[in-house]
């Protein structure tokens, strides 16, 4: 279960997307090595933000790790992106936050490298910063994340289970019509040369109509006032990978998992900065032939999906900036919409 919001993810209410097994966590912490770290900042009356740190191994400039990425719709501010796509490489944890603080994360991360004793000699160095915009929930031009706020996320990073809802980047985030946040989930895989786990970490802030088990679910079919914004937003997604897999073959995962989000109804809008970032941490060995990466490809949108859903069923109803209200999905309502029975649930 969830470590925040209501508890409930999508297998504790039996739904199950696709046909492998999760890992331990069904996080993208299953991946060996990788850890996430969030700050949520929520000050009354306005502010809903936060940041999440997304932490393989010892990733540095001196230890980077095979990474490529994808822009679905490119209405956002990914910073690093080009040398990212450039080089095939990440040296940092990736971070992701807040639109308009994305630029204060992307210069705290320079002051995480500077301060490590093994980067006494870097004069370069590419921090790759993601952001959505939470700016119907929390007064986003105030940009209350600092240097403070992204160090304590990427200090705090832990492997095992991985906080969801309305925690870190996701403290603001809405997707679907529905208040939404970070959403995580794994798979693993037996492929030829042994079993392989894939991971992925998503900040859900996109428009479109939620489509779950073949229904249309929308905000008035559980109850619920349509929320008084556009239909537009922006989702970032991380995938993590032990298999081996170089950074043309990584960014064929990360196409992937942009891919994905069309399966949950997203609709790619004009303003979407929909954006798909893919590591590997096996370093050694050469790379899975590409004709073997079929099952990957099909685990990358299933374990996206399944992010998706957790993000929203462990989320909880949030007010903010000027009153703006966007309401969890009522999930015993939800139940009932889509004809399943499952556990008892609380916090409708």
């Amino acid at each position: 279960m969830s470590l925040t919001g209501r508890g409930h993810r999508a297998r504790d209410l039996g739904i199950v997307i696709g046909e492998h097994e999760p890992g331990e966590h069904n996080a993208i912490t299953d991946v060996p090595g990788v850890r996430v770290g969030h700050c949520t900042v929520l000050r009354e009356p306005a502010i809903r933000t936060g940041v999440t740190a997304i932490v393989p191994g010892d990733v540095g400039p001196h230890a980077p790790l095979p990474a490529g990425m994808f822009a679905g719709n490119g209405h956002g501010k990914l910073i690093g992106a080009t040398q990212l796509a450039e080089l095939g490489l990440i040296e940092a944890p990736v971070v992701l936050t807040a639109t308009l603080s994305a630029f204060r994360a992307a210069d705290a991360v320079v002051s995480w490298m500077l301060a490590r004793p093994d980067c006494a000699d870097v004069r370069t160095f590419n921090p790759v910063v993601g952001e959505c915009n939470d700016g119907y929930l929390s007064d986003i031009r105030a940009r209350p994340l600092g240097e403070a706020q992204v160090l304590a996320a990427i200090d705090g990073a832990a492997p095992g289970p991985v906080p969801e809802g309305c925690v870190g980047a996701g403290t603001g985030t809405g997707a679907l019509g529905f208040k939404a946040g970070v959403g995580t989930a794994s798979r693993v895989l037996d492929l030829a040369d042994g079993p392989v786990t894939l991971g992925a970490l998503v900040q859900a802030n996109f428009g479109g109509t939620l489509r779950l088990l073949g229904s249309t679910v929308t905000p008035a079919s559980l109850g619920l006032a349509e929320p008084a914004a556009p239909d537009v937003g922006s989702c970032m997604v991380v995938l993590a990978t032990d298999a081996p897999l170089d950074a043309r073959r990584l960014t064929r995962l990360a196409r992937r998992a942009v891919f994905a989000l069309g399966r949950v109804g997203a609709s790619y809008s004009h303003g979407s900065g929909d954006y798909g970032i893919a590591f590997s941490v096996r370093t050694d060995g050469p790379p899975l032939p590409d004709t073997t990466l079929s099952p990957l490809f099909e685990a990358t949108l299933d374990v996206v999906e399944e992010a998706v859903l957790n993000s929203l069923f462990t989320a909880t109803t949030m007010t903010g900036v000027d009153g703006r209200t966007l309401h969890a999905i009522p999930l015993s309502r939800l139940m009932k919409l889509l004809g399943r029975s499952g556990p008892p649930l609380q916090g409708d």
